[in-house]
């Protein structure tokens, strides 16, 4: 294990790496082709109101992708749907859902970077982790290892063996690393405190102009004067600053101005940093962290639930070994689980020092429309990972379930600093 030097990661909880190896380093995404990501989906009927089409698109912000989409149809973007929100620069390949369109429609639209293909029917739309996974090729550029070739080989191992399942950076933000704190205004209430957090909080990474421009209306508070000084490609933040002019104080309709899956991001990437930051007590605290212990829970992959107890320890780490179950984190939600072994009780430790209960969570799935149930994350990634090497330069291919990040693999042969893997 090796502890991450720096302050991004920590700051969202991502404080180790299951290997030792000093990192490979180079620069993620020098162009769009060097991130490739197919989605693996069910195949879609013939009939029903959604037509399914297989969306490639390069270097595009899915939110902003279902915007234009839906422009261009003339069509509420609320009426495009997806399986998972795919990293922005990159080519990606995925399915989309479309109510109400017809293949015809969908033939005129042209947009740059973007090819839509229709390819079946549905009866419902798609849902977050509605496909199979995801099969990536990425190269990792201007590497600086002196000893290229082992890091790499050494990785690979730990990755069949299992890696921490972080919730990656661009969870919370890169540039901008603040969805978890939106997130955790909301679940304190703090509609007001929302707003101004997602269109005020100004970060060190961003263009001079925006810091200002963020500082200003957070001193101010004055939404007329934001939009003048706000940049136009600030789409979301310009959209509540109007709803504000027009309707002064109303922090909740200004919240409801942002696309449904955004909102509903805020208080999950709060649940998810609190995750990270069990994971990585539970590795300082246990370097074997996917041995399960007294009091963990493990997770089988038909979903059933299993909490290990002391007469059933040795069972449990066969089980694992076999691969028929991971040892799991329970994420937070609106029903409080059964208290138990040690990961659930630095959980409960992190609730209390944010001040934040159950009932929080099941006050924000009311007003969000979005279920913050609380669910059990397994601890470890384990992937198959294969490599080719030309001069510095490394190319590494595996495929991911729903809800795994691939940066989550290249952090571990890189241990770089996150801004080479935006």
């Amino acid at each position: 294990m090796r502890e991450s030097p720096y302050p991004l990661e920590r700051y969202v909880g991502m404080r180790c790496y299951a290997s030792d190896t000093p990192g490979i380093g180079g620069r993620l995404r020098e162009r769009a082709e060097d991130f490739a990501v197919d989605e693996v989906s069910f195949s879609p009927g013939k009939t029903g109101p959604y037509l399914i089409c297989r969306l490639t698109k390069r270097n595009w912000e899915m939110q902003r992708a279902a915007r234009e989409i839906a422009r261009k149809l003339s069509i509420s973007h609320r009426r495009v749907s997806w399986t998972g929100t795919k990293d922005t620069h990159a080519l990606t390949s995925q399915l989309i859902a479309l109510y109400n369109v017809t293949e015809d429609e969908v033939a005129r639209v042209s947009l740059k970077d973007i090819e839509i293909v229709p390819v079946g029917r549905s009866e419902h739309p798609l849902a977050l982790g509605d496909h199979i996974g995801n099969k990536f090729s990425i190269t990792i550029r201007d590497c600086h290892s002196p000893d290229l070739g082992g890091e790499v080989a050494a990785v690979t191992e730990t990755c069949c063996r299992g890696i921490p399942n972080y919730f990656g950076i661009q969870r919370f933000g890169v540039v901008r690393p603040i969805t978890h704190l939106v997130g955790l205004h909301i679940l304190r209430g703090d509609l007001e405190g929302a707003v101004n957090c997602y269109v005020g909080k100004a970060c060190p990474a961003e263009l001079p102009g925006t810091r200002a421009a963020r500082q200003e209306y957070l001193q101010s508070q004055d939404p007329a004067a934001a939009l003048r000084s706000f940049p136009v490609t600030l789409t979301y933040e310009r959209a509540m600053l109007h709803y504000l002019v027009s309707h002064p104080g109303d922090y909740r309709g200004a919240l409801f101005s942002l696309p449904p899956r955004l909102l509903s991001l805020f208080v999950s990437a709060f649940q998810s940093c609190l995750y990270n930051c069990v994971l990585s007590t539970r590795m300082e605290r246990q370097p074997d962290f996917s041995s399960p212990e007294p009091g963990d829970w493990l997770l089988f992959a038909d979903g059933r639930e299993d909490r290990v107890t002391p007469p059933m320890l040795q069972t449990a780490r066969a089980l694992v070994s076999r691969g028929r179950c991971s040892v799991a984190i329970r994420i937070p939600g609106a029903h409080p689980p059964d208290p138990g072994g040690e990961d659930d009780r630095v959980m409960a430790s992190l609730l209390e020092q944010y001040g934040i209960s159950h009932g929080d969570f099941a006050r924000a799935s009311e007003l969000i429309g979005t279920r913050y149930e609380g669910a059990l994350r397994p601890v470890p990634l384990r992937t198959t990972v294969t490599s080719q090497i030309e001069g510095t330069d490394v190319t590494l291919s595996f495929e991911l379930g729903p809800g795994q990040y691939a940066t989550t693999v290249c952090r571990e042969f890189m241990k770089a600093d996150p801004a080479a893997m935006v």
